[in-house]
């Protein structure tokens, strides 16, 4: 994992023979998509994306959701009972929910005041009403 040390990585559903969903690490290169108005840089050269008490607070959650998962992974290969692994799967779900909306808040909070400062107002507003779209799909 080396050669993945400067992306973030995220999981994504794979399909396989021998197990039917498995997640598969991929990796998210921060420089893929850049906001419109540019990325911030600090002085050593790494991205202000995330506020610093942001960003724990999201690996902190991250970190919670990922032994969950591990957890619901084993209940279903100890053939637990349905109920119980999906009450966990809505628990993952609210889980993610508040990790998405610790990420907004920090994005209004932060990129979004400061792209508009930066006369960016109108690729903010593109920006926001793009993913109020995506998150009614």
């Amino acid at each position: 994992m080396a050669a993945q040390s400067q992306s973030t990585l995220h999981m994504a559903p794979k399909e396989r023979a021998d197990r039917p969903l498995e997640m598969e690490w991929r990796s998210c290169q921060p420089e893929e998509r850049p906001p419109p108005w540019g990325v911030e840089r600090e002085p050593s050269g790494e991205s202000k994306q995330l506020d610093g008490k942001v960003r724990a607070q999201v690996l902190r959650r991250l970190n919670y959701i990922g032994g969950h998962v591990s957890g619901i992974r084993k209940m279903a290969a100890d053939d637990r009972y349905c109920v119980d692994i999906l009450k966990q799967s809505y628990a993952v779900r609210k889980a993610l929910e508040k990790l998405e909306a610790i990420i907004l808040e920090g994005h209004l909070r932060s990129c979004v005041v400061e792209g508009i400062r930066g006369d960016n107002a109108p690729q903010i507003i593109d920006e926001l009403m793009q993913l109020y779209a995506h998150s009614n799909r």
